[in-house]
């Protein structure tokens, strides 16, 4: 809703489409500096935006790197027409992604193409002069012919470069643009700096993927984390930009099948910007609700009705296309599968990542009492507890969570729930204010409650929610009780991308910037001093650089998302100091 001596070659292991193959994590890897890649030239998007998954023309949008591409052979198709992609980064291993067309009738949601194997090499420079480990998967129409392998036995905190090779059928011998990853450093490391590519809200039809050209200009980033909405479920036309739909969706339709996810993920892989930055950078992602459907809760949507089957039918779908298509290593425990998971990046910090839609209750309206029952749930028992534990256990400097939905107190007026209780009890309003948005942690205060009270209780120092979905930006203190900050302190801080083209209320009103845009944020934060900063006009991307000292946000904005050259400028710079958990502004970015 809006709402980052040469050991000898591995021989190949081959697995089923069902299992992932691993490098041996007792292979010898020597300790020289790998080399560097040199991204391939984003080529431009005529056709690709309008044939999307046709894989021909999607071909066109991928260019491919170095030595690889005298190594492929000439097909009637492109076979890695959808890229390559890196995610997840451990100290030794990292997931590797990609999807092969087989076929030229072997196109994302067909079902058609027999079982392909693909060879996947990893190497420490783009020349693949120096092969560290390589293994084999077996992939298929069961799994939309998508390859993700979890490579381990790497080294911490090194540069690596990843490439795919057709083992067997008609397109054997077909090669993969080069990618570049990067591992996470030692557990235990003294690291200087970690920094993130921040991002959220990308709506194909809304705008074209500026945001992404310009986070690769960044060349010193660790990760891209993505905080959910990686693409939309509407039919064409029905969630666009001011002048309707700058490029249109496939299928056209609001997709609600297997078929139509795996359709729509595969247009976005197309997009050339998105694809260059896959394969520069290992990313982080979590879902919001646009991977299944808006405002989606534990056992329904609002945009599901029952003549689009059952929504179990519906989520399944789209969950699976998610997992088949997206980097992400899924955790796994005595409770089943599941996307929160936490990465760590030496003693410097540890991500959480959370899943605030598969376990959440219905949201209410915005005036019903029931927003503070103790029964309503954003997180699920299993991941507030797996959040709480882990954040007051954590030896790092910093905790951050990746945190799709607003987790500050937005409220109009906030109230301190003791003193207003008659009022807010005859009225069967919420107790501490009307929120701004029940679709965030504001519609789940007795969960929120249990979070903060839990950082103060324990004195759990610098926790950093990095935030998305809102197609805005905001810089904010936490605090436990809102209507008595500053005196009652803070326990935690916010800082929110804005979306890279999702619409923002001057996109949905199709009115100029700084119009209605201009007179939002002063109103909020008038009510709401713990919001420092918030902008409601702009869409971007931001970055976050990670030290002993500070965690800073910095945020840039996109001249115009519906020009395909859009330039971009530093908008805004807030940090949290050590120590402070307070966010205060900075004039000039980390570089």
């Amino acid at each position: 809703m809006m709402s980052g001596v040469p050991a000898q070659p591995r021989g190949d292991r081959s697995t089923s489409a069902s299992e992932t193959s691993r490098a041996d994590a007792s292979l010898p890897i020597d300790s020289r500096s790998p080399g560097t890649l040199t991204p391939a030239p984003t080529a431009t998007r005529r056709d690709v935006l309008r044939a999307g998954v046709g894989v021909g023309v999607a071909g066109a949008a991928l260019a491919v790197s170095g030595p690889v591409a005298n190594a492929t052979p000439r097909t009637a198709h492109q076979v890695f027409a959808h890229g390559v992609a890196s995610g997840d980064p451990l100290p030794d291993g990292v997931i590797l992604w990609t999807r092969v067309t087989p076929t030229a009738a072997a196109t994302p949601g067909s079902r058609a193409g027999a079982p392909t194997s693909v060879r996947w090499e990893i190497a420490r420079d783009a020349a693949f002069g120096s092969i560290v480990t390589s293994g084999t998967v077996t992939t298929g129409p069961d799994r939309d012919h998508t390859v993700k392998t979890d490579a381990r036995g790497l080294s911490a905190n090194t540069v690596y470069h990843y490439r795919f090779r057709v083992v067997d059928g008609p397109s054997a011998g077909a090669v993969s643009p080069v990618g570049r990853t990067r591992t996470a450093p030692a557990a235990g490391a003294d690291v200087r700096e970690v920094r993130f590519g921040v991002v959220s809200c990308s709506n194909w039809e809304a705008g074209y993927f500026g945001a992404y050209r310009h986070l690769r200009r960044h060349r010193d980033l660790t990760a891209i984390v993505h905080l959910g909405d990686y693409l939309y479920e509407y039919a064409s036309g029905d969630y666009t930009g001011k002048t309707g739909p700058v490029r249109p969706h496939l299928p056209r339709n609001e997709i609600v099948t297997l078929a139509d996810y795996r359709i729509r993920h595969a247009q976005y892989k197309t997009d050339p910007d998105l694809a260059a930055l896959h394969r520069q950078l290992p990313w982080i992602c979590t879902w919001d609700d646009h991977e299944s459907s808006n405002d989606a809760w534990s056992a329904d949507a609002e945009n599901h009705d029952r003549s689009e089957g059952s929504w179990a039918a519906r989520k399944a779908a789209a969950e699976q296309a998610y997992f088949e298509w997206m980097p992400v290593r899924p955790a796994v425990d005595a409770g089943g599968r599941h996307l929160y998971r936490r990465l760590r990046f030496g003693r410097l910090l540890e991500l959480s990542m959370l899943d605030l839609r598969t376990y959440r209750s219905e949201q209410v309206s915005s005036t019903s009492k029931r927003i503070d029952d103790p029964a309503r749930t954003i997180t699920g028992a299993a991941q507030m507890r797996w959040l709480t534990d882990g954040l007051v256990s954590a030896d790092t400097r910093w905790r951050i969570v990746g945190n799709p939905v607003m987790i500050s107190p937005v409220v109009i007026p906030p109230l301190d729930a003791r003193n207003a209780a008659a009022l807010t009890e005859v009225l069967g309003l919420p107790a501490t204010g009307i929120p701004y948005n029940a679709d965030q942690w504001d519609g789940y205060t007795a969960d929120r409650n249990r979070l903060l009270t839990t950082l103060r209780r324990n004195r759990v120092p610098n926790v950093v929610f990095i935030t998305g979905d809102i197609h805005s930006s905001w810089a904010c203190d936490i605090p436990v009780n809102a209507a008595d900050y500053p005196a009652s302190g803070t326990v935690a801080t916010e800082l929110v991308v804005t979306s890279v083209t999702s619409s923002n209320i001057d996109d949905i009103l199709k009115v100029p910037e700084r119009t209605v845009g201009a007179a939002v944020p002063a109103a909020i934060t008038a009510v709401n001093r713990h919001v420092r900063w918030n902008d409601f006009d702009a869409h971007g991307y931001s970055v976050l650089t990670v030290t002993p000292a500070a965690a800073q946000m910095d945020w840039y904005f996109l001249t115009d998302k519906a020009d395909a050259r859009s330039g971009d400028y530093h908008a805004r710079s807030y940090r949290v100091p050590n120590g402070s958990q307070r966010v205060e502004p900075v004039t000039t970015p980390r570089r």
